[in-house]
């Protein structure tokens, strides 16, 4: 599992969002709008991920 990879792209601004969800998301490594980062499939990423799914976009 340590290979696996997913590609996780901020598409909707952290403008107006609770700060624990900016938060997250700059803990994933996401800066602006459209930035996009490779990251490691854990289950700590994934829950990240699942907190503000309404503000990136995940591909595997």
């Amino acid at each position: 599992m340590a290979d696996k990879k997913l590609k996780v792209t901020l598409v909707k601004s952290v403008i107006g969002t609770k700060q624990d969800h900016r938060a997250t998301v700059r803990g994933l490594g996401l800066r602006r709008l459209n930035h996009c980062v490779e990251l490691q499939d854990t289950p700590a990423i994934r829950g990240m991920i699942n907190k503000v799914a309404y503000l990136v976009k995940c591909e595997s």
